[in-house]
Order: C-alpha cells, then sequence, then structure tokens
C-alpha cells in the first residue's frame, strides 16, 4: 500500500468525513475559495447588498434544485423545471392580479401547476416508459407556450411588498429600515432537513433510490416502479411550483421565456452536491451546497467583468466537468 493511498484512507476514514460526506467538504472548500477569490478581485463584493444577492438568486434555484434531485436519483431527468417555474409563477400572478384572488390562493395555484407538470411527466415517464430526456423535453416546450398562452405574452407582476397583498414576499426577505435580511434562507435550511429526512428515512424514499440503482432488480423484489419513479417526479414538480413563488417573491415581476436555461443551473448544482447523473445516489444538502456554487459564480463574475454570455459558458463547462466525475466515479466503482 502506497504512501498517498494511507494518507486517503485517514482521511476516509475520519468519523466526521465519513459523517458529512468528502464531496460536501470539497465543495464547501469551493465555496469558501469563490468567496474569497472574488472578494480579492472587487472589494465591492465584500458588501452586504452582494450576499443577499446570492441569497436572493439561491432560493427559487434551491427549490428546483431539491425536486430535480428525485428524478436524478432515479436515473432520470427533468428538463422541465426552468419553464414549468415560470408558468407557475405567471399563472399564479395572473389570478391575483387580473381575476382578484387572495393571494394565499394565487400561490396554491401556482404549487398546483407545477404538481400538474410533474403528474404529467410521471405519466410520460413512468407509466408510459418515455425516456426521461424526451418527456420532460416535451414538458418544458409545453410549460413555456402555455404560460406564454394564458397571460396573452405579457409579463405579470406580482403585489408589491409596500402593499397589503405583498405579505408573502416577507416569507423571502424582510426589510428593517435600510436593512434587508434573507430570510427564505432558514426556510430552504429547513426543507431541506425535510427532505434530507424523507428521502433517506422513509420508505418511499428508499424506494426512490433503490430504483436509481438498480430498476430491473426492484421492480422484480415486489417494489411498485410505476408509483416511486411517479412520485420523485411529482415531487419535482412540486417543488418547480414552490420555486415559481419564490420567484415571484424574489423578483415581482414575472415574463413569459425568462425561465429557459435555469434547469440547467439546477442540475448542476445538484451533480456538484453529489448526486449521481446515472442514479441510485444523491443528498438535498449536497445539492444545496451545489446551489451556492452556482449563485456565488451568477453574482461573482459581473463583479470581475464577465457579464452574462460568460457565465453562460462557464455555467456549461461546470456542468461537463462534474458530469465527467461523476462518470470516472461510478467508473472506479465498477
Amino acid at each position: 500500500m502506497g504512501k498517498n493511498e494511507k494518507k486517503g484512507n485517514v482521511f476516509t476514514n475520519n468519523p466526521l468525513v465519513r459523517a458529512i460526506g468528502t464531496q460536501k467538504i470539497v465543495v464547501v472548500l469551493v465555496i469558501v475559495l469563490l468567496a474569497l477569490f472574488f472578494s480579492v478581485m472587487s472589494p465591492a463584493f465584500r458588501q452586504y447588498a452582494t450576499v443577499v444577492s446570492i441569497f436572493d438568486y439561491s432560493y427559487y434555484i434551491s427549490f428546483m434544485a431539491i425536486g430535480v434531485t428525485f428524478a436524478l436519483i432515479t436515473g432520470g431527468v427533468d428538463l422541465s423545471i426552468g419553464t414549468g417555474m415560470i408558468a407557475s409563477g405567471l399563472i399564479g400572478g395572473y389570478l391575483i392580479t387580473h381575476q382578484g384572488v387572495p393571494v394565499g390562493v394565487g400561490i396554491l395555484a401556482s404549487v398546483v401547476v407545477g404538481l400538474c407538470f410533474g403528474l404529467f411527466n410521471a405519466l410520460l415517464i413512468a407509466v408510459m416508459d418515455l425516456p426521461p430526456f424526451i418527456g420532460t423535453l416535451g414538458t418544458m416546450m409545453i410549460a413555456r407556450g402555455l404560460g406564454s398562452i394564458l397571460t396573452g405574452g405579457m409579463s405579470i407582476t406580482w403585489p408589491a411588498a409596500s402593499v397589503p397583498q405583498g405579505w408573502f414576499r416577507s416569507i423571502f426577505k424582510i426589510s428593517i429600515g435600510t436593512m434587508k435580511f434573507p430570510l427564505g434562507f432558514v426556510i430552504v435550511v429547513l426543507v431541506v432537513i425535510l427532505m434530507s429526512t424523507f428521502l433517506n428515512k422513509s420508505r418511499p424514499g428508499r424506494y426512490i433510490i433503490a430504483i436509481g440503482s438498480n430498476k430491473e432488480a426492484t421492480r422484480l423484489s415486489g417494489i411498485n416502479v410505476v408509483k416511486w419513479q411517479s412520485l420523485a417526479y411529482i415531487i419535482s414538480g412540486i417543488f418547480t411550483g414552490i420555486a415559481g413563488v419564490a420567484y415571484s417573491a424574489t423578483f415581482q415581476a414575472v415574463a413569459p421565456g425568462t425561465g429557459a436555461g435555469l434547469e440547467l443551473d439546477a442540475i448542476a448544482g445538484a451533480i456538484i452536491g453529489g448526486t449521481s447523473m446515472t442514479g441510485g445516489y444523491g443528498t438535498i444538502a449536497g445539492t444545496l451546497l451545489g446551489v451556492f456554487v452556482m449563485s456565488l459564480l451568477k453574482t461573482g463574475l459581473p463583479f470581475i467583468g464577465l457579464q452574462a454570455n460568460w457565465q453562460q459558458i462557464i455555467t456549461g463547462i461546470i456542468l461537463i466537468v462534474a458530469v465527467l466525475i461523476d462518470v470516472l466515479k461510478n467508473s472506479k466503482q465498477v
């Protein structure tokens, strides 16, 4: 046994490392290094407003990423979460501003819209056995058109925080004087704890993991694969709707067509956090850490002069590298 291998074993056998996970520790180090890099390169990055911006971006991406983690664990993917999120926000906002429904009803409607997309994906993938890429790509296009048709192609503005109906915006961010506090981070952490417990401790969560590990063996063992694979996409859909509410609370205005590409940020966050593209493994806590890497990049790159086009290139590179690492990791386990 070589010297380097011994060191590796000492590190990986550490109880703290085993409890947290090697990849999570690496991702935390990446977050720290990115924050230090942007702080050194641009003193303006160290402002409190920048911290708020990082959290603002992470809310809705986190909800999408939590949902898509379940789809990825089954060995599938959900490409409809970006446009589904915008469609959810558009329809919920339209009901509030044009139909006069209470804000609570509009929020519920947004979540129900996301749920419907999840049910449709479950029908296509789990019941009809379509490839997840094709099925959710079709749903992505449907969601993009549906939101535009129902709102006449217009942007929808949710109630402002300054009016009584804007109470829902305080769920994610409260203002005291000139200071803004990202309260949504607490909500996201609570959701991560809840969904981590569900995934790792509940019978449905273990079935979802089993499907991703070996779908045929899971079926032969008597587990209803269609039922539990459907649940994974339903969860993804519900969190798509919740993300639509978070997006609307963050930006107030929701415009048709703005969700395209955001699904890649969520998927990249999940993969960076350790979720396997081939299925069978993933952690919700790791996904949250991966989202913060993406949020830091999205917020920090403009501070060093790299605008939208460069951000897309870097996001693409990160996604490719994360998938390659996952492939190499899986090949070593074979």
